[in-house]
C-alpha cells in the first residue's frame, strides 16, 4: 500500500522543511510518516466533511478514502488517495496539492491542520 522509498523521500522533505522554516508542523508530520506501516492513517471523505470548514488547509499523513461526500472546498495533501476520493474531492472543488507545493505556499505551517 505505501512505498517505503516514497516514505523515506517524504520524511527527508519534511525534515528539510523543518530545518529551514523552524515550523513545528513539519517535524510533527515527519514523526507521523516515520510510524510503522500498520499505524498509518486512513480517513474517509465523510470525516473530512465533518471536521473541516470551507477553505481549510489539511494534511492527512496516510490515505484518503472515498466514503461519504464533501460539501465545501479544501486544500488537501495526503500521502495517497483512492480513485473515488480524488473524484469526490474534484467534484467538491477541493485543491489537491503536492507536499512541495504545500511547503512552498505555507512555509510556516500557519493554518495547516493535520487530520487523522
Amino acid at each position: 500500500m505505501f512505498n517505503d522509498t516514497l516514505i523515506d523521500n517524504t520524511v527527508w522533505i519534511l525534515r528539510k522543511a523543518f530545518k529551514s522554516n523552524k515550523a513545528q508542523i513539519w517535524k510533527a508530520l515527519e514523526k507521523e510518516f516515520s510510524r510503522s506501516r500498520s499505524n498509518r492513517r486512513q480517513v474517509n471523505i465523510q470525516r473530512l466533511d465533518k471536521i473541516t470548514n470551507n477553505g481549510d488547509i489539511v494534511v492527512v499523513p496516510g490515505k484518503i478514502l472515498g466514503n461519504g461526500t464533501l460539501g465545501h472546498k479544501l486544500t488537501v495533501y495526503a500521502y495517497s488517495f483512492s480513485e473515488t476520493a480524488i473524484s469526490k474531492l474534484n467534484t467538491a472543488g477541493a485543491e489537491v496539492i503536492s507536499l512541495q507545493s504545500l511547503i512552498s505556499k505555507y512555509p510556516d505551517g500557519k493554518g495547516v491542520k493535520i487530520i487523522g
